[in-house]
């Protein structure tokens, strides 16, 4: 059964509780809310630190993104504690909903996973694998007016927020990942942390008639990755292929209104509505549906889902089908910035 459920490092379940507070709805719009945040973050670090995570909002490194372990500019979790801490992770939450921030604090908690797995010598294994190694950038300065802008990224993370006046003006790209996409620890003991994204996108591909199997199943060879790279400053758009909401029956049309949800409850309620809205102001009925690879669990595919206004590439190929990689891309800009 797929779940989202894991063990996470006593230093994060004890900040995380201090914060996991019932919204209501009388809460600041997510714009509001995270110039509050981010400035709190800055104000509970030190000088120093201070150097370390911010930026100008037009500094190269805010549109330097990726998804891979490599070294990053910005401050690390790791290097906060106490109230410094519980500000850094005050400022993740404001850019997601609840499910969203269970989903990037299971993310980060999965590098302890690997840093257990994965041989060699225990100080490089800890260097690498650290659920803690994940940085904050804040980019320009936080206020009620003008731009600015913050991300957190590390291994299999990376979310990226633009703030105009107050209000949220872009949201990607956003990426969310899993080493392993699998833990199999025996009978209603497995862990999926993207489960849900993979199996009911499966589910379209196996409610399809053979004449809807032509379309929607594009390739039996899976990609190896999701495109760009990832950390390209616009999403790889490409003509559209596979099966259309308007081709599909209407249990089909409901998962895939599903699946788009399983990326969208990540995000505070108005980001989604807003992003609900732009999609359903642009017409259900030209999304793209298409699968690549093999049909069955554990076995390597990948899909993508497309629209006129944003395109969700998921990819599940490497370590044996067992190591996922999705995003969701704004075909109109990323970042806030046009297409060119």
């Amino acid at each position: 059964m797929a779940t989202r459920k894991l063990l996470l490092s006593a230093s994060v379940v004890v900040a995380m509780a201090a914060l996991l507070v019932a919204q209501n709805a009388q809460a600041p719009k997510t714009g509001q809310a995270m110039t509050v945040a981010a400035k709190s973050f800055l104000g509970a670090i030190t000088p120093e630190q201070q150097k370390e995570a911010a930026f100008k909002f037009d500094d190269a490194e805010r549109l330097n993104w990726h998804f891979i372990p490599r070294p990053r500019k910005g401050l690390p979790l790791k290097a906060l504690e106490g109230a410094a801490l519980q500000a850094g992770l005050g400022l993740i939450r404001s850019g997601l909903s609840d499910a969203g921030y269970d989903q990037a604090l299971n993310v980060m908690s999965l590098e302890e996973v690997l840093y257990l797995l994965e041989g060699g010598e225990r100080a490089y294994r800890r260097d690498r694998r650290d659920p803690n190694k994940y940085y904050l950038s804040v980019f320009g300065e936080p206020a009620d007016t003008g731009l600015w802008g913050w991300r957190v990224e590390g291994h299999h993370l990376s979310l990226n927020f633009s703030i105009k006046d107050g209000k949220v003006v872009s949201s990607t790209p956003e990426f969310f990942g899993a080493n392993p996409g699998t833990i199999d620890a025996g009978k209603d003991r497995q862990i999926r942390v993207l489960g849900p994204e993979e199996d009911i996108a499966r589910q379209i591909l196996k409610l399809c008639t053979p004449e809807q199997q032509k379309l929607c199943w594009v390739s039996k060879v899976a990609p190896d990755e999701v495109p760009g790279p990832g950390a390209a400053q616009a999403a790889v758009e490409a003509a559209p292929v596979g099966l259309t909401y308007a081709q599909m029956s209407a249990d089909q049309k409901k998962l895939l209104q599903d699946l788009m949800s399983e990326y969208l409850k990540n995000l505070p309620a108005d980001i989604e509505q807003e992003r609900r809205a732009t999609i359903n102001g642009a017409g259900l009925d030209n999304i793209h549906f298409a699968w690549y690879g093999d049909p069955d669990l554990h076995q390597r595919h990948h899909y993508r889902v497309q629209g006129k206004t944003f395109v969700i590439e998921y990819n599940n190929t490497q370590n044996n089908a067992n190591h996922v990689h999705s995003m969701w891309r704004n075909l109109q800009g990323d970042f806030g910035l046009p297409v060119k």
